[in-house]
């Protein structure tokens, strides 16, 4: 490939990560709550910043990415559940950050993607190596989605325009998300400030909570939109999402306000360069530490082995997280590798 077209579409990678074409003016932010800001933008606490333009550039222009397929063995054939129980969760990894969390009586998605490439532009940028672990057409009643923040390889707007036409779900996400929603069709969205609540009946809530990361979609719009996780509770127990983070004192925070919780959804990849990423994006071993931050009874991976995004390699999340857990003497049952398409139940 020439030279010229490689950092092209090398630079259209890091859109997916730090924002791409100019996008529609953000919704600004609501009333004022806990997360800090300057103005209008929002910012991380202790004052890490994020890695800027100038940053992105120096990387992407001497990237040195680990190896990944062109294609990786495609997802089981998935068997979803019918039914689950009032005492337990069934969680099913779809790829990335996407997971379905079913609970008796409310199916839940995290951060949507069933795209073909995370990307601001359909032609290039990051492109899947394997197809979700369950067909959109193939999902059950959706009734709540919850959305971290608004990146591309979490916020898909295609995705969230197929499940407003097929399931008109309730949307939950940070503050300042509402404008960007509206062009999939999603006029009913829920924003919250970090710490925030929303009810969603029958015993059900969910807090959104913070994370050391950033917002943007294009080139003038960095950290308008609020970005976090989320503590999901049902009448029996809890599930902690934790969408995009580098490792910092806000998991023990969650898991002293909102634990212990059944299950943890925690990323792993796209952690390299450290230089680059660890403001960012938790590495294996500090997954590790964040497991056992938030008091989780059991965890899984996310974030990996779906889109090059970063410059590890298609295996290393999973082989440095073998090595962290080992190291931190956790068992693989207790803080697992998810298989795409296959589905996991948890007591609550």
């Amino acid at each position: 490939m020439p030279l010229r077209r490689r950092s092209l579409l090398r630079l259209v990678a890091g859109a997916a990560l730090l924002g791409g074409k100019r996008a529609a003016r953000a919704h600004g932010p609501g009333p004022a709550g806990t997360a800090p800001r300057d103005g209008e933008r929002f910012r991380n606490l202790g004052g890490v910043t994020p890695p800027g333009l100038g940053a992105l550039l120096r990387w992407q222009l001497a990237r040195a990415q680990g190896p990944w397929p062109a294609a990786a063995p495609a997802p089981e054939v998935s068997t979803l559940p019918a039914a689950v129980g009032p005492g337990e969760v069934a969680v099913t990894l779809i790829n990335h950050a996407t997971f379905l969390l079913q609970f008796a009586g409310l199916n839940v998605l995290t951060d949507p993607i069933w795209s073909e490439r995370c990307s601001p532009v359909p032609w290039a940028g990051p492109r899947r190596v394997h197809p979700p672990g369950v067909p959109l057409e193939a999902l059950p009643r959706i009734d709540v989605v919850l959305l971290s923040h608004n990146h591309y390889d979490h916020l898909d707007l295609a995705t969230l325009a197929a499940l407003q036409a097929r399931h008109r779900p309730r949307v939950v996400t940070g503050l300042g998300q509402r404008e960007l929603l509206a062009a999939a069709g999603i006029t009913d969205a829920v924003e919250l400030d970090w710490w925030g609540e929303h009810d969603l009946g029958k015993g059900h809530g969910v807090t959104f909570t913070p994370a050391q990361h950033f917002s943007a979609r294009g080139l003038f719009d960095r950290n308008l939109s609020l970005w976090g996780g989320f503590a999901l509770r049902a009448p029996r127990g809890a599930v902690y999402f934790a969408g995009d983070s580098g490792y910092a004192p806000l998991f023990r925070e969650i898991g002293g306000r909102l634990g212990p919780f059944a299950v943890a959804l925690l990323p792993i990849g796209a952690y390299r360069p450290r230089w680059f990423m660890s403001a960012l994006h938790c590495d294996p071993e500090e997954a590790v530490r964040a497991h056992r931050d938030v008091r989780a009874r059991r965890s899984l991976a996310m974030h990996f082995g779906c889109f090059p995004l970063a410059d590890d390699g298609y295996g290393e999340p999973a082989a440095e997280l073998e090595v962290a857990r080992r190291n931190a003497g956790i068992t693989a049952e207790e803080f697992a590798l998810p298989v795409p398409g296959r589905t996991l139940r948890f007591p609550l």
